[in-house]
This record gives C-alpha cells, structure tokens and sequence, in this order.
C-alpha cells in the first residue's frame, strides 16, 4: 500500500478519536485499548517487514517508543474523566491540546535527530509512533479510570 495513503488514513482515524474526545464520550475498554494495540501491532509489522535495519536504527526505535509512550501518558494525565448516567466519559481538555502540540514538536525534533544520525527512513512507521503515544494515553487513562470505581461505560450496541 502506498505510504502517503497509509498515512493520510491513519490522519483521518486519529482526527476522528481527537474529534470525538473534544466534546466528550463514553469511556468504553475495548475502545481505549484496542485501537492503539493494533496501531502498534502494525507498526511493529511495518518494522519486521523492513529491510536492512540496523542496530542502531533499533535504538532509535526503542527510545522513540519510549519517549512517545511517556508523552501519551502526559497527554493521558491531562484527560478529563467523569461520570455521565453512572458510567466513566471522557474529554480532551485545553490542556490536552496544548500537549499534543508539544508532542508533535518533541516527536518532529527526535525523529529529526534520528535520521541526522544515520536512523533509515523505513526504520519510523507511523502506524508505531501514533499507536504508542495512544497507548500511553490508554494505560494512563485506564489505570485513572479504575481508580475512580466507577463502571466503563458498556459497547456502543449495549447502550
């Protein structure tokens, strides 16, 4: 598939998620988790599929994942939680943007540096980037969530 095509898709997807967090909706399980496992999963794909990566190009890898899973757990720390009809909603908060903003420039400026230092281009899917900083968000959102000891809101077709 074409790489501008695979990356205009998953703009599209994640302007939705960002759309419909703005004004809020249920925080369902599936919902939170799902989309940036497969995200990451195809990432991860993308690397497995790519040839003549390097050790260092790994290294970049791992701490671009690492530096995206902590941002989206800041940007997840940022999300407001609460209850709507006795189940957990969520929305993005003024201060969430202000976080994706941040980490849209942290991330530019690493990936930047990476491919100064040699990273090969196939070695930065997007569908890795996206999906770990979203999972970090999940994971942080989650574990705020649980804490609440409310319910997550059940399936769309539940409700």
């Amino acid at each position: 598939m074409n790489t501008w095509l695979v990356v205009a898709l998953i703009a599209v997807g994640a302007l939705a998620v960002i759309a419909k967090r703005l004004v809020g909706e249920p925080l369902n399980a599936r919902d939170l988790f799902v989309p940036p496992i497969v995200l990451t999963g195809l990432g991860a794909w993308a690397l497995h599929e790519a040839e003549e990566l390097t050790g260092a190009d790994l290294t970049w890898v791992v701490a671009g994942a690492a530096l995206g899973l902590a941002l989206g757990g800041v940007r997840g720390a940022t999300i407001q939680i609460f209850d709507k009809g006795g189940v957990l909603w969520h929305r993005y908060t003024g201060r969430t943007f202000l976080v994706i903003g941040v980490s849209l420039v942290v991330m530019a400026g690493f990936g930047l540096l990476a491919v100064a230092m040699g990273m090969h281009e196939e070695a930065r899917p997007v569908q890795l980037s996206i999906g770990v900083g979203f999972l970090g968000e999940a994971l942080v959102v989650g574990r705020r969530a649980l804490a609440t000891g409310l319910p997550f809101a059940p399936e769309a077709r539940d409700r």
